[in-house]
């Protein structure tokens, strides 16, 4: 009995002595981010070794999803108080991938390891705007500008369509997301893609036309045929093509589709300013009708290019 209470007793003082340790190396790591294009930066919550957080040989970095490609790391420049280090590599990060850095000898024998990853909030908003602002799919892409120059003449018009789009937008993505994931990739029926898309976005215009038709046949009637196009729009069909190929969750679904359908909208309300302004203007008859829609929508393209390689996230 004496042996295993002295047995206890010395089980217990381990403990305690090691507690402090694993919390230290747990804690040690008091922030990491992504910094460049090409950095980490990681911070300390006491000053490291320098000479054992500035020895790459100590360091592996892999993405979460392949653990068996390791990133070249090139240089660790340790702070002068030493409670930061920026790793640097030779090749930029994908930031939107979830990295594992791990560190051997950092806080004893023992390897630190942590992940290092972008804010989820901040990556949807990410997508969101990228997709509104940065590659807006009319201005970036010219998708679309059959719709867009038809109703693009009072603002009225260009805002109900703009808003009905995205609601079209909103809910055929979200439809063509649950049928990719559930049916289409189960059943290896990736062909088939295209098809369905178009089935689906032409039962939610359906859906819309006989709904606006009912709560507001002004809009209705101003729409015309351009409501019926929404059908074959090229923005409408990308959006599932695109959350296919990226293989988007729901949440970066319904983001994707919000920043499609907020950029046209934003595309069509940018261009009828113009255009009630325009019919006051003296043009030459030459220039009038489409010839000036395109030097107009082709200015805003250009303006729009200077989003390109924004990041907010």
């Amino acid at each position: 009995m004496k042996m295993s209470s002295y047995g206890r007793i010395i089980g217990i003082m381990l403990a305690a002595l090691l507690i402090p340790v694993w919390l230290q190396a747990a804690d040690f790591i008091t922030g990491k981010s992504f910094g460049d294009a090409n950095e980490i930066l990681v911070e300390f919550a006491a000053p490291a070794d320098k000479a054992v957080a500035g020895d790459i040989t100590r360091y592996t970095v892999y993405e979460e999803p392949d653990p068996d490609i390791r990133l070249q790391l090139v240089a660790a420049d340790v702070a002068e108080d030493a409670k930061s280090v920026s790793l640097k590599f030779a090749e930029s990060l994908n930031t939107v991938q979830t990295h594992v850095v791990s560190i051997a000898g950092l806080t004893g024998e023992k390897t630190t390891e942590f992940t290092v990853a972008k804010s989820y909030i901040g990556y949807l908003l990410s997508i969101m705007i990228s997709a509104l602002l940065i590659q807006n799919f009319v201005f970036t892409k010219y998708l679309g500008l059959c719709v867009f120059f038809g109703t693009s003449k009072r603002k009225s018009t260009a805002k109900g369509m703009g808003v009905v789009f995205t609601l079209v937008m909103v809910i055929s993505a979200t439809m063509s997301w649950f049928l990719f994931q559930y049916v289409l990739v189960p059943f290896n029926l990736g062909f088939l893609q295209i098809v369905i898309f178009i089935g689906l976005t032409s039962l939610t215009v359906q859906a819309v036309d006989t709904i606006l038709r009912k709560v507001n046949p002004v809009l209705f009637n101003s729409f015309g045929v351009y409501l019926v196009l929404v059908i074959a729009n090229c923005i409408v069909i990308a959006v599932p093509l695109i959350l296919a190929g990226q293989n988007y969750n729901f949440f970066e679904t319904i983001m994707l589709a919000l920043g499609a359908g907020g950029g046209f909208l934003l595309a069509l309300y940018l261009m009828s300013s113009v255009s009630e302004r325009l019919e006051l203007a003296n043009i030459p008859p030459s220039f009038k009708g489409l010839p000036i829609a395109f030097i107009v929508a082709g200015q805003f393209a250009m303006a729009f290019l200077g989003f390109s390689g924004l990041q907010l996230f």
